[in-house]
């Protein structure tokens, strides 16, 4: 860490700025210095000194550093968040004729804070939080409430995922070619009118309010004894939040599961975007076979500037779940942190994925990186399994195409998804008889991706640094 420290203080001298170094929760805050000056003795401006001081920072940390022109342009930038998005197109990778990199992003400390301790996600458009409401097609015209966070304004009125929307403000064009209005209303407005059409076919007219709210990482836990296999059925929607509160859920859950002898558990993560790769870690432990223990979980691989910052990590059972496989369900929203998880149990298990396509695509992370009152997120580091797997930057493939049961609560046996998997269970197969495999349609897909750009895709490596 000696390099890595030097580096950063010769940073921290040309740019300026204080910076925080730390190692997982241990911070050291520097004094910050004067303000620099041009050659003349005029103060640099803020923006300037700013932005100088992130890209100095991005060419030391940024996985493909060495593909940044030397002559980009910050002043070209509006902020940090303009920046990092600058950055993307400088991501070429063996095998792929685009740049991977899309997730490089910036955000104000004030946002992160909130929603890396698991709050509700900051709106900068209304100031005031969220409905806590998401929403997906399950085809053309026919809008669904994916998830409705149980604590938030769209939970306490009693909002429930599969619930179809047929008007929002009056407006019934409720289709993939309204999804700006659509957006507009759900995820960027303080107030909005929604009419549902519930389960038993009644309609209900909805007035949100955005409101703060803590999340709920763990939507549900059952355990279902079918045809004689008992199977644990685990929900998970996010590795962000407090990290003791949902290491105590992990623990909680895989209690119950053993308690109940189960033999097959499914884990949904079809939303979840990811978060804390120690999170993902402690999942693990508890998903793998005992015959993992102690032999190689995932390696952590930097850029040729911070090799002596690889970090390879082991496997240390958790609970007493001894599986030979795990079926997840997953989505094109099932990224970065999820991914990982499912990555690294490969090498060890039967791992069956369920879903209506591949996952998202997310083979590396970052951390953040303060700077004034932001903080900067350059993807820093690619992770691979004990095998070297890990560049799935096109996703990781699924082993039956199955859609997405938006029409269905969670945990309900008849969803799509769970369904396929109870059945693969008690009968071997994935589909009933005659059941055409399942293809997604583009257009869907398209105004869904549109729909959940508002989801963050992260993987937050152990350490953190500038």
């Amino acid at each position: 860490m000696r390099n890595l420290q030097l580096r950063f203080l010769l940073i921290i001298i040309l740019a300026g700025l204080f910076f925080t170094a730390c190692r997982k929760n241990k911070d050291i805050i520097a004094t910050t210095p004067p303000p620099a000056t041009t050659g003349g003795g005029t103060p640099v401006s803020t923006a300037l000194s700013l932005k100088d001081s992130v890209m100095l920072a991005t060419r030391d940390l940024y996985l493909w550093n060495t593909q940044i022109p030397a002559d980009f342009n910050v002043q070209n930038y509006a902020d940090p968040e303009a920046m990092m998005i600058g950055i993307r197109p400088y991501s070429m990778e063996p095998g792929f004729s685009a740049a991977v990199d899309k997730w490089s992003f910036a955000m104000k400390k004030t946002e992160w804070d909130q929603l890396s301790g698991g709050k509700s996600s900051f709106s900068t458009t209304t100031g005031a939080g969220s409905f806590g409401l998401s929403v997906f097609f399950r085809a053309e015209g026919d809008l669904r409430v994916r998830l409705a966070e149980p604590y938030s304004p769209a939970g306490i009125a009693g909002i429930h995922r599969g619930w179809r929307i047929t008007t929002i403000n009056g407006n019934s064009n409720i289709t993939t070619g309204n999804a700006d209005f659509i957006i507009n209303a759900i995820y960027k407005s303080s107030s909005t009118l929604v009419t549902f059409i519930k389960p038993d076919g009644n309609s209900v007219s909805i007035n949100l309010q955005a409101g703060n709210y803590v999340e709920k990482p763990v939507y549900l836990d059952t355990v279902y004894n079918l045809n004689g296999k008992k199977i644990g059925y685990f929900v998970f929607n996010s590795f962000l939040g407090k990290v003791d509160a949902i290491s105590s859920e992990f623990q909680r859950v895989f209690s119950h599961f053993a308690s109940e002898h189960v033999s097959e558990i499914v884990v949904d993560l079809r939303y979840n975007g990811g978060g804390y790769v120690s999170l993902a870690e402690q999942l693990g432990n508890y998903l793998v076979n005992s015959s993992a223990n102690g032999n190689i979980m995932m390696k952590q691989i930097y850029n040729s500037k911070h090799t002596q910052d690889n970090e390879t990590t082991n496997f240390r059972k958790s609970g007493s779940l001894n599986l030979n496989d795990i079926y997840f369900i997953v989505s094109k929203s099932t990224a970065s942190a999820s991914e990982l998880l499912i990555n690294n149990l490969k090498p060890y298990m039967d791992i069956k994925l369920i879903g209506a396509s591949t996952t998202h695509g997310k083979p590396v992370g970052f951390f953040p990186s303060p700077f004034g009152e932001w903080y900067i997120f350059p993807v820093s580091f690619r992770t691979i399994n004990k095998n070297g797997e890990g560049n799935y930057f096109n996703g990781i493939p699924v082993t039956a195409s199955i859609p997405d049961g938006l029409d269905k609560d969670w945990g309900d046996l008849t969803e799509s998804s769970l369904a396929s998997a109870i059945r693969n269970i008690t009968t071997g197969s994935y589909r009933g008889s005659g059941e055409p495999v399942y293809r997604e349609n583009a257009a869907i897909s398209i105004g869904n991706e549109r729909l959940d750009a508002f989801s963050l895709k992260i993987t937050i490596g152990n350490k953190k640094a500038l």
